[in-house]
Formats: C-alpha cells, sequence, structure tokens
C-alpha cells in the first residue's frame, strides 16, 4: 500500500506540472503580439492610399499591419477611427515638411520650388504608378458624405491657403514678388498648383511634365521677380 500511494503521488505530481505547462503555453499563445504604432500606422495610411477607403478592408488591414483584428480594434478602434488617425498622421507629416522648406530665410522661389520638389517626391511614391496625395485620393470621396471630415479638409485647404500667402507677402516685401500683386491670390494660386500636380501624378503624368507645371507656378507667382 505505501509503495501504491508513492506511485500516486508521482502521478499527481506529473499531471499537475503537464497542466501548468500548458496553461504557460496557452497564454503565451493567447497573448497579443507587441506591435510599433507608428509602423502600424503608416502600414494602414499606405494601403489606404493605394486602394481608397471603401476598397480597403479589415482584412487587408490585418494582413498590412501585420494584427488580427481583436488588436487593431483595441489600438486603433474601427475602420473609420483607423482612416482618421491614419489622415491626422499624414497631415502632421505634410506640416512639419512645409514649415521646414519654406524657411524665411530662403529666396521665396528657391523655396516654393522646393515645396513643389518634394511634394513631387511623395506624389511618385507609389510602388505600382504615382499615387497623388493621400488627401485628394482618399479624404474627398469620403467627405461628401462625412460633414466632419468635410469641416477638417476645408479647414486645412485653408490653412495652407494662409501659410503661402503669408510667405509669398515677405517675398513681396523683399522685391521677390510684383509690387501690385495680391499675397492672398497668389497663395491660392500656390495651393491649386499643388492640387494640380497631385491629380496630375496620380494620372501617370511624367516627373518631367510635373516639372513644366511647377516652372509654370513658379513663373505666375514670381512674376516680374529677378529668377
Amino acid at each position: 500500500m505505501p509503495h501504491n500511494n508513492a506511485i500516486v503521488g508521482v502521478l499527481k505530481m506529473t499531471i499537475t506540472s503537464k497542466l501548468k505547462m500548458i496553461q504557460r503555453v496557452q497564454r503565451k499563445r493567447g497573448r497579443p503580439r507587441a506591435y510599433d504604432h507608428d509602423i502600424a500606422l503608416t502600414s494602414a495610411l499606405n494601403l489606404f492610399w493605394e486602394r481608397g477607403y471603401a476598397a480597403t478592408s479589415l482584412d487587408d488591414l490585418s494582413r498590412a499591419m501585420d494584427m488580427n483584428r481583436p488588436s487593431i480594434y483595441a489600438a486603433f478602434g474601427d475602420k473609420q477611427a483607423l482612416y482618421r488617425q491614419a489622415l491626422d498622421h499624414y497631415r502632421a507629416r505634410v506640416r512639419m515638411a512645409i514649415k521646414e522648406v519654406l524657411d524665411e530665410e530662403r529666396p521665396l522661389r528657391d523655396a516654393l520650388r522646393d515645396f513643389y520638389e518634394r511634394a513631387i517626391e511623395m506624389y511618385l511614391s507609389g510602388e505600382g504608378s504615382g499615387r497623388g496625395c493621400f488627401v485628394i485620393g482618399t479624404a474627398l470621396t469620403e467627405s461628401v458624405a462625412n460633414s466632419e471630415l468635410r469641416a477638417s479638409l476645408a479647414e486645412g485647404f485653408r490653412g495652407l491657403d494662409r501659410v503661402l500667402s503669408t510667405r509669398i507677402a515677405l517675398g513681396k516685401q523683399r522685391g521677390e514678388v510684383a509690387a501690385d500683386a495680391n499675397s492672398e491670390e497668389l497663395g491660392k494660386v500656390a495651393s491649386a498648383m499643388l492640387y494640380l500636380l497631385a491629380i496630375q501624378a496620380r494620372t501617370g503624368a511624367t516627373r518631367k511634365s510635373l516639372g513644366a507645371t511647377v516652372n509654370a507656378a513658379l513663373n505666375t507667382i514670381c512674376a516680374k521677380a529677378t529668377a
């Protein structure tokens, strides 16, 4: 009998040890993978950029972000919330680039050329063809039925007009723009040229063709100024 009790005790210990090991493995397998927030958001942004909002499914996003659906919901919310975060991420990056390139110490024509050239680099960065501007390519379509998004975009466009108008006004003070030019109107022209570049890139325009559009913009804005 003592011998049997010892065997039973050993079996209990073995079974208990096995159960604990199984539980540890199950907990490890069920634990969500660690992720980098910015990398995951950028992956979602690129997918929305390539396919548009409506054509991008949660399954597509899950594969691109290397995250399962529950993890995406936990980190970003639903598809619409994820898209808005991707849009905000894109706009923040663009604002930083604009602030850098329109440095007030630079000649206006050089600053604007760099402003457009950097935009072209981004607009032609698609894998297969030029993908244009993320905002124009995706957000404008969605804003038709989304008043909140539409208002946000409108304010963003007005903000770009103000930034460019202010920079052009400074150039006017320095004699880089015609003395009788209207800085606010030229700011709108500068913005419109940027949107035109985005559309042209999206429809397959070459870098040379886009460069010609940039030259036309600069000659219009800096007319009568020394090149």
